[in-house]
């Protein structure tokens, strides 16, 4: 038989109604409103089809509040600053820097070239895919022509490329379509 939870009298049935209907955070709003139809008396089974939360979830939530009142409810997850980035900026700036002149190996920057670069400069290995979200983050593109065949026929390049060329308006005959 499903039970009933229990909850601190923190706030009154009219105030939790209240926060719920009034909050702009939609994981907030979510919390207050579990917390209104506990309080009103619902089952857990209900609350859960009504909100799609989990069981679990909701004892959990139940929990919190009745522990931590009011400020067991925040979403926290927007105070979440994420993890520091690799660089620092003054070391974003010194990639900065080497990136203006061609590599040690010459040829043209690419993602593993900087991972190589932040490799030797944090003394610690780094994936090639983090110098290629750098180059990214710096909005460089990597511009490497297309490599030509060694077997190609110049001659019939040129002629290929003549006759894939669009027609100019000019260039068109001026008969109607279907005379001739």
């Amino acid at each position: 038989m499903p039970r009933l939870l229990k909850l601190q009298p923190h706030k009154s049935i009219e105030e939790l109604e209240k926060l719920y209907r009034q909050s702009q955070d939609p994981i907030e709003r979510t919390r207050w409103q579990i917390l209104w139809l506990v309080a009103k008396g619902h089952k857990v089974e209900a609350v859960a089809e009504v909100t799609g939360y989990r069981r679990g979830s909701i004892y959990r939530i139940v929990g919190r509040y009745n522990q931590l009142g009011v400020d067991g409810l925040k979403d926290r997850r927007h105070q979440h600053q994420g993890p520091e980035t690799l660089l620092s900026e003054i070391d974003q700036a010194l990639l900065w820097q080497a990136l203006q002149e061609p590599p040690i190996d010459g040829g043209l920057w690419n993602g593993p070239k900087v991972a190589e670069w932040m490799s030797d400069h944090l003394e610690r290995p780094i994936h090639p895919q983090r110098g290629w979200e750098y180059l990214r983050s710096f909005e460089m593109r990597l511009k490497i022509p297309r490599p030509a065949h060694d077997k190609g026929d110049i001659t019939e390049q040129e002629q290929w490329k003549k006759k894939t060329q669009p027609e100019s308006p000019r260039s068109r005959s001026k008969t109607p379509r279907g005379h001739s």
